[in-house]
């Protein structure tokens, strides 16, 4: 009777302590699982996709020269929209006039313009960060008028007062096309909310001018110089307007230990795997 007793009491150890070590066999296989799932996921690189939208603002070079410049008033409105990872699609519209006083002379211009064109960025961005580095091309038109306020009769005689003569001529219905040559930077200082400044080197394709003045000044294009050729710069603030994300082409941190053929395809884990062991084979039969 004790015998069995104690015989009852050892199994029911036993199967305790079976069952015991069994649960805690489960826990710890659940505890690697998840670790295993943890790392798993802590090894996938995150992403950053790429957006798209519209960027909006102004010249801020012109609206505080109207400000400082009494003889200056306008403004110019810019907007691009991205079309691809690199290239943008581009439009400037502004209104310039200028009263203008020479040696001999004294004119106004007054009058509106349009830029369209593309830039290109070649500054390859890191993670979330959509700062360009940009060249670009403009196609410019404008229309305005010209008018002639004052002159000087030429005189080759320094010894008399030259006094200027009111004229007050208004030429109209003027208009001028150019393309354009545009290098420029633009960085997003917070969310959104871009700047930038861009250098232009501008062409004059056509012009139509009066007989017996000549298109001084033209808006949009600038100051002409000889050869119809002339020089630009903007500083400009702009609002970006996300519409979409895009996965195509998104920015993977690079994977530290990646390896690459002789032809620069990555080679993934198994083929490296496979290559490490012939190493291995080859060494051995050495």
């Amino acid at each position: 009777m004790k015998f069995k007793l104690i015989l009852k009491y050892f199994t029911s150890s036993l199967m305790l302590f079976f069952s015991v070590v069994t649960v805690a066999q489960e826990e710890n296989q659940k505890t690697e699982q998840s670790t295993e799932t943890a790392h798993m996921v802590a090894q996938v690189p995150p992403k950053y996709p790429q957006r798209y939208g519209l960027r909006v603002g102004a010249d801020l070079f012109r609206i505080t020269r109207s400000l400082y410049d009494n003889t200056y008033n306008g403004f110019e409105v810019v907007g691009d929209y991205r079309l691809t990872k690199k290239l943008y699609a581009v439009a400037e519209l502004g209104h310039d006039k200028l009263k203008k006083t020479e040696s001999t002379y004294g004119y106004t211009t007054n009058g509106s313009y349009l830029r369209i064109g593309v830039d290109y960025n070649l500054h390859e961005n890191w993670l979330d960060r959509e700062d360009q580095i940009y060249v670009g091309g403009r196609y410019g038109f404008s229309t305005f008028s010209q008018n002639l306020d004052w002159y000087k009769p030429y005189t080759t005689n320094p010894y008399f007062e030259n006094p200027a003569i009111p004229i007050n001529k208004k030429y109209s219905g003027l208009s001028a096309h150019w393309v354009e040559f545009v290098a420029g930077v633009k960085t997003r200082v917070f969310n959104n909310v871009f700047m930038g400044f861009s250098l232009r080197l501008t062409g004059l394709l056509t012009q139509k001018q009066p007989d017996d003045f000549e298109n001084l000044y033209i808006p949009g294009f600038n100051r002409k110089y000889s050869g119809g050729i002339g020089v630009g710069f903007n500083y400009t603030v702009s609002y970006f307007i996300p519409l979409y994300k895009s996965n195509k082409k998104a920015f993977t941190i690079p994977e530290k230990d990646t390896k690459y053929d002789l032809e620069g395809n990555k080679i993934e884990s198994e083929d490296l795997r496979m290559i490490q062991e012939n190493k291995q084979k080859a060494g051995e039969d050495l």
